[in-house]
């Protein structure tokens, strides 16, 4: 991690205890309880503790704008510790224990699907951060990352247009990389394309040498990325080692943001490939001064991304939606989010009443040698959700 890791941390802290004070007290006319539930230790905590960040961020800026419904907000966090039966059972001691209002969290689709169940039973309300695989609409999430036609899709046809069709599939082992490589196999196909390889590894995978050797032989056009946590700096860190640099077979990830690319080390990721809706380099006056405000909090050599963005986003979103209802209901806070539109860094970001994704702007991303990521293609304007793919003839049958 960077220099000033313990100094943020020392900020994290504080900010945690300003925003829990309180905690174990009764809901009063006077708080409003919330809960936050990431991964702060174990694989996923490279990728989820700026989430929990950006929330935190969020709240506090909240806070000092005096509350939402005039009530100030504090927090009870919870660590799911890479774990999705931990995610489960955190997510149940919030809403049965400490009686939160709403929970932000989670960065996997097994923790996702996890605490699913949890929040349909107790008719609780997840605010989840991350692009996914889609084939999912609950009525107790509301989806701020991208769904697959907002991510995936679009990345798989710039690759076949600017790389070639022939393409290699390496992910961890769970329903995201699973469900995602297979909307991209029937796309592919569509396109009259290949995939030369399907490879997949535990969370927490170090050795890629087998998957290299592979990647080597069969020569793809492009290597299509669906790992999560640390597997991604080794991933890289052996690619590069082996001579895979991106003049020669570029990758192109859904899940390596501004934080990882810190963490895996710039050498080795210049010139390859992401899709995201939001990159620390988008041109908006809101993404500045968001930024800003996010450097000033946890340290001018932090970075913010796009799952970061999207747990900022979910904050603020609810108290949106809080206020409008004029309750903290779940079920009033559900039906005012419908049609509901926040100026978010990333640009105007829309809530669809049918299935509570959001509209986003797609945009792909090529990292450069600072570590940031360049925009080199975009939609022109903010794209409706399609979880299920419904709009795509090709994906018929996927699930």
């Amino acid at each position: 991690m960077k220099k000033n890791t313990v100094a943020a941390a020392v900020v994290i802290m504080a900010l945690s205890v300003a925003l829990c004070a309180g905690c174990n007290q009764k809901q009063s006319n006077s708080v409003v309880k919330v809960g936050i539930l990431h991964s702060l230790t174990g694989t996923m905590a490279i990728s989820e503790t700026p989430v929990h960040d950006a929330e935190l961020l969020a709240i506090k800026e909240l806070n000092e704008a005096g509350g939402v419904l005039g009530r100030r907000i504090i927090v009870v966090e919870e660590d799911g510790a890479s774990d999705p039966l931990t995610f489960a059972n955190k997510a149940r001691s919030l809403l049965e224990d400490e009686g939160v209002v709403t929970i932000f969290g989670c960065w996997t689709s097994a923790s996702r699907k996890a605490v699913k169940p949890v929040v349909e039973d107790l008719f609780g309300l997840l605010w989840y951060p991350v692009q996914y695989e889609g084939m999912e609409a609950s009525p107790n999430i509301m989806y701020m990352g991208a769904s697959p036609n907002q991510q995936v899709v679009p990345a798989i046809d710039y690759c076949a247009e600017n790389f070639g069709k022939k393409m290699y599939l390496v992910g961890s082992d769970y329903v995201f990389p699973r469900t995602a490589n297979r909307i991209i196999k029937a796309q592919v196909a569509q396109l009259g394309g290949e995939c030369v390889g399907e490879y997949y590894v535990p969370m927490g995978h170090s050795d890629f040498t087998d998957v290299i050797k592979e990647i080597k032989a069969e020569r793809p056009d492009v290597i299509i990325n669906t790992l999560n946590g640390d597997s991604n700096i080794y991933f890289f860190q052996q690619l590069a080692q082996a001579g895979i640099t991106s003049d020669k077979i570029p990758v192109m990830s859904f899940s390596v943001s501004e934080e990882e690319v810190n963490a895996i080390g710039v050498e080795n990721l210049v010139g390859n490939l992401v899709s995201w809706n939001y990159y620390e380099t988008t041109d908006t006056t809101r993404n500045a001064q968001f930024v800003s405000d996010y450097k000033s909090t946890y340290g001018n050599d932090r970075v913010t991304g796009d799952p970061i963005e999207a747990g900022y986003i979910a904050v603020h979103m609810w108290a949106a939606a809080c206020e409008k209802a004029g309750s903290f209901d779940v079920e009033d806070v559900r039906m005012a989010a419908k049609g509901l539109s926040f100026t978010a860094p990333e640009g105007t970001v829309t809530i669809d009443g049918s299935n509570q994704h959001l509209y986003k702007q797609v945009r792909i991303g090529k990292i450069n040698s600072n570590g940031l990521i360049d925009e080199v293609w975009s939609t022109q304007g903010a794209v409706k959700p399609d979880p299920y793919l419904s709009t795509y003839e090709w994906a018929k049958g996927i699930n």
